[in-house]
């Protein structure tokens, strides 16, 4: 299992990679629109920064000081935030400070795990998480937002180990996402094989499974957090119940959307 710690340094790392995407981009380009229905680059950095900001408040609510989360929490349920809504209101930022905003939230962000107490739970928004789950977490939606903006851009990022983060979740929560979609989840395991950017071999699950999905691990983790659509991606399954999650798959927590287009579906209106 990796530690804590380890797992950090993977979201300063993942994080580094999209802030040297954003860092220098003339102001116009934050309202370029991304991938997600209604988003700028400006709402992606936005959504990162408010995510990252409420982590701290729920470390700080594992470790006893929960006034800030409860708040957060509160004026989520009565309607009062939107999760959407916090996107925009940060977006509306000039990009200098956007940009100071999220930078100083993932490092408070990354104190305030180090400093969770050994075996305390962060509440959520669902249910409550372990320090390095919450970790694992952050790397996959930095990762996620930050595909949204490399398609914006036309940018092309390097695939890297920590992919491995990615797909664990996604594995991880498997039944979730049958949970989610009101379907019963399999009673068996599935074996997952997937190729590393290097060509290493990543496995889950018996070697004997009947059921199995294979693929480049790449591939695997945008299916996972739906940045591609299936038909896209060179992930394969054998087995029904196999073939249905990934169609399914999620690594996020929430409804699961609508999912994405075939991009050349996108570029011509059609649907898939």
């Amino acid at each position: 299992m990796v530690g804590l710690a380890a797992v950090l340094d993977d979201v300063e790392a993942e994080s580094a990679v999209l802030d040297a995407l954003v860092a220098q981009l003339p102001e116009r380009a934050w309202a370029l629109v991304t991938p997600s229905p209604g988003w700028s680059i400006a709402h992606q950095i936005g959504h990162l920064a408010w995510t990252d900001a409420a982590v701290a408040d729920a470390a700080a609510a594992a470790n006893g000081d929960t006034a800030a989360f409860d708040a957060l929490l509160g004026a989520l349920r009565s309607g009062q935030t939107t999760i959407d809504g916090a996107a925009a209101k940060l977006a509306t930022l000039p990009p200098a400070e956007l940009l100071a905003a999220w930078r100083e939230g993932r490092r408070r962000m990354a104190a305030s795990l180090r400093g969770v107490a050994e075996g305390a739970r962060l509440p959520w928004f669902g249910p409550p998480m372990a320090a390095t789950s919450m970790a694992t977490a952050r790397i996959m939606e930095t990762w996620a937002h930050g595909q949204d903006i490399a398609d914006a851009l036309g940018a092309t990022r390097e695939p890297t180990d920590r992919l491995r983060h990615i797909a664990h979740l996604a594995v991880r929560t498997r039944n979730f996402a049958f949970k989610a979609n009101r379907l019963s989840p399999p009673e068996e395991e599935f074996r997952i094989e997937l190729e590393g950017p290097a060509g290493e071999s990543w496995s889950w699950g018996p070697e004997d499974a009947v059921e199995k999905v294979t693929g480049p691990a790449e591939d695997f983790c945008l299916l996972a957090t739906r940045r591609r659509h299936r038909d896209e991606l060179s992930v394969t399954a054998a087995g029904p119940n196999a073939n249905q999650w990934l169609d399914i798959v999620q690594a996020f927590a929430g409804p699961p959307g609508e999912g994405r287009q075939p991009l050349a579906a996108a570029a011509t209106g059609s649907t898939p």
